[in-house]
């Protein structure tokens, strides 16, 4: 039986154009292509734990309207529990305007909408749903005073609250003792502790100060390079296949779904994180956001 999973983010459309090269400031340039597709870290890291097995419940909040209802009906289509999705009467559902270059970089611009009317009474009316997960994932494209409430909430209900801080942000102290796992990249992991993360040892002192802080196990994904764990048992890095990258869009909402499932299944962390890296170097080989997330049955 799929271990349950429930996923507290962000819901957008992405509109995706293609670029030989990014423009510089007051530039027009010409591009290659255009595609318009589901998004939004919290959506994609649900998509990506339900294709990798997980029993998925998604906590967002959308506009009433047209994006709005294509995401929710999305969402059903990959087998996700949209129950406690709701809807903003007063704002539009979020937008992302992705430039993707011919090295597979993106530059990113978020338009968040409704989902930073995504609050705390919506974390507390979805507490059935957070007392029968095993795993409660969360990033930070919603309020952070609902992520904190989320946090304290799952964790006081004995729950494995996994964050992946991204975009980037300061953290306050008090929300590290709730969680179980962290899982910054080397951007996100210099904003929080000062520490620049070029090699494992640096990786491992950056680590070092967030397991000060509270937090259980600690996780840097370094791209094409694979992922750091230091943990009490385990600290070392866990390499990722080599790939050839067509988009890098959506590959760290890729491993941190599949990392959930992993947890949620309680897998040793180094087979867990291992299924990761593969998962997000599938990803990375197609372009786009959500329809880029393999399936389990083609992670070997």
């Amino acid at each position: 039986m799929s271990k349950k999973i429930v996923v507290i983010g962000s819901s957008n459309t992405d509109m995706v154009a293609s670029v030989s090269e990014f423009p510089q400031p007051g530039e027009t340039i010409i591009g290659d292509g255009f595609m318009m597709n589901a998004g939004g870290k919290g959506a994609n890291q649900a998509v990506a734990a339900a294709r990798c097995g997980g029993d998925v419940t998604f906590i967002t909040k959308v506009g009433n309207d047209q994006t709005g209802k294509q995401s929710i009906q999305n969402l059903k289509n990959e087998g996700i529990n949209t129950s406690r999705i709701t809807k903003d009467d007063g704002k539009p559902s979020g937008v992302a305007l992705i430039f993707v270059n011919s090295a597979g970089e993106n530059i990113i611009v978020v338009a968040p909408g409704s989902n930073m009317s995504l609050n705390e009474k919506d974390i507390d009316n979805a507490e059935k749903e957070l007392n029968a997960a095993d795993v409660v994932l969360m990033q930070l494209e919603v309020p952070l005073t609902t992520v904190i409430h989320a946090a304290k909430k799952s964790y006081s209900l004995g729950k494995k609250v996994i964050l992946n801080p991204a975009p980037a942000a300061k953290l306050p102290n008090e929300l590290y003792p709730n969680l179980f796992m962290i899982t910054p990249n080397e951007t996100e992991i210099e904003i929080l502790t000062g520490v620049k993360v070029t090699d494992v040892k640096s990786a491992a002192r950056a680590a070092e100060v967030l397991k000060n802080k509270g937090v259980d196990i600690v996780i840097i994904t370094m791209g094409a390079e694979g992922a750091y764990i230091h943990s009490d048992d385990l600290k070392k890095m866990i390499a990722a296949p080599k790939v050839k990258a067509v988009d890098t869009t959506a590959a760290g909402d890729c491993f941190n779904g599949a990392l959930s499932v992993g947890v949620a299944d309680n897998k040793p962390l180094d087979e867990a994180i291992l299924f990761a890296n593969k998962a997000a170097a599938l990803s990375v080989t197609k372009m786009g956001a959500q329809q880029s997330l393999p399936y389990k049955m083609n992670i070997k």
